[in-house]
């Protein structure tokens, strides 16, 4: 143990400046992120429905997966700078529009749009930390950073959005977009693309070879997808079912948020320690663990009913998601093939936002059915997560 950490402080201390760059950009942008979170509230505060809202919210969501497919192809094609750039300056000012739109239909098709174009952003942004490193460990260390960043992006962004939500939703939508625009000017500025050699011949075969389907035609990328997808609809019924549940063992909102506040302390004080640890074992092993992890915690949720009980699963699944969630992005990255990173990273997040966007979906729908189906579903999808984080086993290694 006292080598691991000092190698991972030295792959900290290695990473070039790009990596910190990028990092800051994107805390900015969380720090502005509030539409996605405040816009329910926002539209019922005009008069609309429950369910109206969530259909909003619901287009938005279809928009995030069309976004980082978008988003892959532009990573390859114009580069990692400007994909950005055309992420956060449209994300700007279709934001700013928001408080200012009448029509219900004009509301849904900006907001959809919103989805699209705010998503278009991430797979560029983990390409930039792909070119910056040249290590595995280097790899870790930079997607924990840019998670670290993330992580203090959110948790600034929700006290932020609270207060200007009880003055003026106006000013909450137009502070995410003056995010936004900054996170743009400050990538446009100080990012640079990093040099890529590459022959006539090279250049030649990437027009025609490299796309989503080449990429598809990748078995081990495909089991890696359906991974994602599957481990994010576990996790994310720590906003759905875990909500219900603790509503039904007659706790309170206060409670849930405690719940909730528990597990982003524990990430922002130890996700990086623990990126220092798991960084001596094979990532497929500890991605496994991870998923094991997350659904243990959250379908043991369904037995537990005090505090303390609910207290001890968010602690169990908080590891497996700091175990986890920069090693997936780490893990991708060896699986990329040159040129490719682009399109590799856009079907990850395009899984990604497909699980939360299910995920909700059918953990609400099982639990109004009876909550054991859910937690069971939890479960069996944790195991097959963790399963499909393992390396497949070779015909001649299973004869």
């Amino acid at each position: 143990m006292s080598t691991v950490q000092p190698r991972f402080r030295d792959a900290l201390r290695s990473l070039p400046a790009r990596v910190w760059i990028v990092s800051l950009g994107v805390l900015v942008n969380r720090v502005g992120n509030f539409l996605p979170v405040f816009i329910v509230l926002y539209l019922i505060g005009r008069g609309y429905s429950a369910g109206a809202a969530g259909f909003v919210l619901g287009v938005s969501g279809l928009g995030n997966v069309l976004g980082n497919a978008i988003g892959g192809y532009l990573t390859d094609r114009i580069g990692r700078r400007w994909t950005i750039v055309v992420s956060a300056v449209p994300t700007a000012g279709l934001t700013a529009a928001v408080p200012f739109l009448g029509p219900y239909p004009l509301i849904v098709a900006v907001v959809g749009l919103i989805g699209v174009t705010s998503q278009v952003y991430r797979p560029a942004a983990a390409a930039v930390l792909l070119d910056s490193v040249t290590t595995p460990q280097q790899r870790l260390a930079a997607f924990a950073v840019f998670r670290f960043a993330m992580n203090i992006g959110a948790a600034l962004g929700g006290v932020v959005g609270g207060v200007l939500a009880t003055t003026s939703y106006t000013e909450l939508f137009l502070g995410n977009a003056a995010a936004c625009l900054l996170f743009g000017v400050v990538m446009a500025v100080l990012l640079r693309d990093a040099p890529q050699q590459r022959s006539a011949e090279e250049e030649a075969e990437t027009e025609q070879a490299v796309g989503y389907r080449q990429a598809l035609a990748d078995r081990t990328l495909v089991r890696f997808l359906v991974m994602t997808l599957v481990a994010e609809f576990v996790y994310i019924q720590s906003t759905v079912g875990l909500p219900l549940h603790v509503s039904d063992v007659g706790l309170s909102a206060r409670d849930f948020g405690l719940l909730i506040g528990l597990n982003g302390l524990v990430v922002l004080t130890l996700e990086l320690p623990t990126a220092a640890v798991v960084s001596r074992f094979r990532l497929p092993y500890v991605l496994a663990l991870g998923n094991l992890l997350i659904g243990a915690g959250l379908a043991l949720t369904g037995l537990m009913s005090s505090m303390t009980l609910l207290s001890a699963t968010v602690l169990i699944w908080t590891l497996g998601e700091m175990m986890s969630s920069s090693v997936a992005n780490a893990y991708l990255g060896s699986l990329t093939p040159p040129r490719m990173t682009g399109r590799y990273q856009g079907l990850y997040f395009a899984a990604y936002t497909t699980g939360t966007g299910l995920g909700p979906l059918i953990g609400g729908a099982l639990y109004a059915l009876a909550p054991w189906t859910l937690w069971t579903l939890t479960a069996t999808a944790g195991l097959l997560s963790a399963h499909l984080s393992l390396p497949r086993r070779s015909p001649s290694r299973s004869r």
